[in-house]
């Protein structure tokens, strides 16, 4: 039982160390403005990620469509998770190329590309970000460890600077996730 007490701890560490660096924070703060404007301007934010980052990407995104903790208008927001698109991409063109082809189809100047990865360098969300990137896209970055390739890649990163495991990092994200969903809640009224 020992080990339950110990991953507890390691993870209320680990969030004690994220909340005390401010800039941490203004990071957060920055990320949801820019998700705002993008909703106000009528974009919307198209979400990525592979394994349990696909499915805080996909749980961001019907935290949006659908509610959080108030009823609203549905704000738009998609994640790249249909999975007959993933295994057309995958089996035409190559498991990289799944996020992409995604953007290439439905994105557009003005919207946002969420790229969730804990190491920043899935190749996949690398192409991803490179064609948002050549269609005007802005990019926020939801990384883990020194970033990896993504981080410097992003408009706007938001790091958890953890270097052990990533499940660590992922319950990081999910918290910014929903902070994100509700700042976005208020920007909107």
């Amino acid at each position: 039982m020992s080990f339950i007490a110990n991953s507890l701890n390691d993870a209320l560490t680990l969030l004690q160390e994220y909340v005390s660096d401010e800039k941490n924070v203004e990071s957060i703060d920055a990320v949801a403005n820019l998700m705002v404007d993008c909703i106000k301007s009528g974009g919307k934010i198209i979400a990525c990620g592979n394994g349990g980052s696909l499915c805080d990407a996909s749980h961001f995104a019907e935290e949006l469509t659908g509610r959080f903790r108030e009823n609203r208008i549905s704000l738009p927001a998609i994640a790249i998770n249909d999975p007959a698109h993933i295994t057309c991409v995958g089996n035409d063109y190559g498991f990289d190329y799944i996020f992409s082809k995604f953007i290439e189809g439905v994105g557009k100047e003005g919207d946002i590309l969420l790229a969730i990865s804990t190491s920043g360098n899935s190749d996949n969300i690398i192409k991803a970000v490179e064609k948002a990137k050549s269609k005007k896209m802005k990019i926020v970055a939801l990384t883990g460890k020194d970033g990896g390739k993504l981080g410097a890649m992003a408009d706007k990163e938001i790091r958890v600077a953890w270097f052990k495991y990533s499940d660590r990092i992922q319950e990081i994200h999910i918290k910014i996730l929903h902070i994100l969903v509700e700042a976005i809640e208020r920007g909107m009224k």
